[in-house]
């Protein structure tokens, strides 16, 4: 394969894909998901990418980022992320042009990869052969019924470890929380999300409660933007308690003021939010010099790859609405198996394949 190999096209959609059900955590609720899709060609072989942002994000990639990469050298990934980063210094770098950046370097890290003919986890240099996930949903808008049999069929399913939302109705919180711990049973990890939705003295007070039932995750317990408010929970959180935050961060400079302020326990990250692969891996690097955990941020079919080439990386979310779009769009989609994802070694890339004909009934 000759190094000389330049991106021919650049196509971008998007697809909005209703919930199952009417879902809400402590502070949005929401009754579809929009996934806008990046495919990259060059060289007789296509790229695949993604991010989960507004269709707005599919008219910047469209209109800012095609003629930018087209003719760009394929094999040069981090070369064309920056050039992209420098396309959009006069919008802002966070939010929607994060997100384009990120759909359209995941299509080209994994277009590389298929011109190289390895998995992606090959290339990037694996140093595990599977990634450990926690199943995530536990919504608020859940019925106690609804959320035990969410939760009790991950662990049945052999997930050790599983996700709830809280925060919408603090006062009926613990209650929900001591109906998840029935579900799951003493031994499986319990996790739960306020999504900011507390204050901190509140979120102390929660802390200390679900502490008694054995939660061992407290995910944004008040806004992620309160980084002393994060590092109270930190400090005075029951010391097997882990404070998670980050998912909302777009570059590494908001990571890195999180990991300044000593905020978190475990460091969150998103490649369909942080820039895409390549900002997912700084992101990685950032946490493996400070000596802290990194948890990567739904998407589980992007993830799964890199998470298992990141030393950092303690696991992934399994996330229900994201499993499901993923499973609905994209053949070769991973399933746990043991509580933990296996890249698809005998396929190049990502491992999937954009199930075109499927997809079509929720273009947008």
């Amino acid at each position: 394969m000759s190094v000389d190999v330049p991106i021919e096209k650049l196509d971008v959609s998007a697809y909005t894909v209703p919930t199952d059900s009417p879902e809400s955590d402590g502070t949005l609720a929401w009754s579809s998901t929009t996934i806008v899709v990046v495919e990259a060609q060059a060289g007789g072989r296509r790229g695949l990418g993604f991010t989960y942002a507004d269709t707005a994000t599919a008219e910047l990639i469209h209109t800012r980022f095609t003629d930018l990469i087209q003719g760009y050298e394929a094999m040069a990934v981090p070369g064309a992320w920056l050039a992209m980063v420098k396309a959009i210094r006069n919008l802002g770098r966070s939010g929607i042009c994060s997100m384009a950046i990120a759909a359209v370097d995941a299509a080209l890290w994994d277009l590389k990869a298929r011109l190289l003919d390895l998995p992606l986890v090959t290339l990037l240099g694996a140093v595990r052969d599977q990634v450990p996930v926690y199943g995530s949903g536990g919504f608020t808008s859940y019925s106690i019924v609804q959320l035990q049999e969410q939760l009790g069929g991950w662990v049945a399913q052999g997930i050790p470890r599983v996700k709830m939302k809280v925060g919408r109705h603090p006062d009926e919180d613990v209650d929900r929380v001591r109906a998840a711990r029935a579900a799951i049973g003493p031994d499986a990890q319990l996790f739960v999300d306020a999504n900011g939705a507390y204050s901190r003295k509140q979120a102390l007070t929660k802390a200390e409660a679900f502490a008694e039932l054995g939660v061992s995750w407290f995910e944004e317990p008040v806004s992620s933007d309160d980084l002393d408010g994060l590092r109270l929970l930190r400090d005075r959180a029951p010391a097997a308690m882990d404070i998670a935050a980050g998912e909302y961060g777009y570059d590494l400079f908001y990571f890195r003021r999180m990991l300044d302020a000593g905020a978190v326990d475990v460091l969150q990250a998103d490649a369909t939010r942080c820039a895409g692969i390549t900002g997912f891996l700084r992101v990685g690097a950032l946490c493996e010099a400070r000596s802290l955990p990194l948890s990567a941020h739904t998407a589980p079919s992007l993830h799964a790859h890199p998470g298992c080439a990141l030393p950092s990386v303690r696991h992934v979310e399994y996330f229900h609405d994201h499993v499901r779009i993923e499973h609905i769009l994209f053949e070769g989609a991973l399933t746990p198996v043991d509580g933990a994802l296996h890249p698809d070694l005998s396929r190049p890339g990502f491992g999937f394949e954009f199930k075109r004909s499927d997809a079509e009934r929720y273009a947008v």
